[in-house]
C-alpha cells in the first residue's frame, strides 16, 4: 500500500488590494529575519561540533521554515489576481461584508476574501469555504442551507456591504 495522495484542490487566485499589500510586507519583513537567522547560523556553527550543538540545529530548522514560507509567496503572489471593486454591490461576491442570520436569530458577520487573507477573528472566509459558496450571487432575503458536518445550518442575508469592515468574529455553528 502507498502513502501517495492526490494533491489539494487549488484554492482560488484572487485577493484584496489590502491583501496583496500584506503577503508584499510579510515577504520584506521575512527577508529581513532570515539575514538574522543566517547571522545567528553562523556564528552557531563557530562554536565548533555541530552534531550536539542545540543552537545550530535550531537555527537550520529556523531557516528552513523561512525559506519554505519565502518560496511559497514568490510563487503565489505572481499568480494571483487583485480584485479593486465589486461589480454589482446588490448581490455577493468578492469582497462583500455579508451580515447574516441564522434560524435561531443569532445574526453574525462575514466578509468574503480570498484563501490567502482568511482571518476567523475578523470573520474573514474564504471564498472557497462551502458558506461563501452557497452566498455568492445572494441578494438581501435570499435564504442559504449548508451542510457542516451532520447538521445542517441554514442562513438568511440581511444585509450586503461593500465598504469593508472588519467583520465581527463569528462562526459558521
Amino acid at each position: 500500500m502507498s502513502r501517495w495522495r492526490p494533491p489539494p484542490p487549488k484554492s482560488t487566485a484572487i485577493i484584496s488590494a489590502e491583501g496583496y499589500a500584506q503577503l508584499e510586507k510579510e515577504l520584506r519583513e521575512i527577508w529581513e529575519k532570515r539575514s538574522e537567522v543566517t547571522l545567528a547560523l553562523g556564528a552557531a556553527a563557530a562554536e565548533g561540533d555541530r552534531s550536539e550543538n542545540a543552537e545550530y540545529i535550531y537555527r537550520k530548522k529556523q531557516l528552513a521554515e523561512i525559506d519554505r514560507r519565502i518560496r511559497y509567496l514568490q510563487k503565489r503572489m505572481p499568480s494571483l489576481k487583485v480584485v479593486r471593486e465589486a461589480g454589482d454591490t446588490s448581490k455577493v461576491f468578492f469582497g462583500a461584508s455579508v451580515k447574516l442570520e441564522k434560524d435561531d436569530g443569532d445574526e453574525v458577520v462575514y466578509r468574503i476574501v480570498g484563501p490567502d487573507e482568511t482571518n476567523a477573528k475578523k470573520g474573514w472566509i474564504s471564498i472557497d469555504s462551502p458558506l461563501a459558496r452557497a452566498l455568492l450571487k445572494k441578494e438581501i432575503e435570499d435564504e442559504v442551507q449548508i451542510q457542516l458536518g451532520d447538521n445542517k445550518v441554514g442562513y438568511c442575508v440581511v444585509e450586503i456591504s461593500y465598504d469593508m469592515p472588519s467583520a465581527r468574529r463569528s462562526s459558521p455553528v
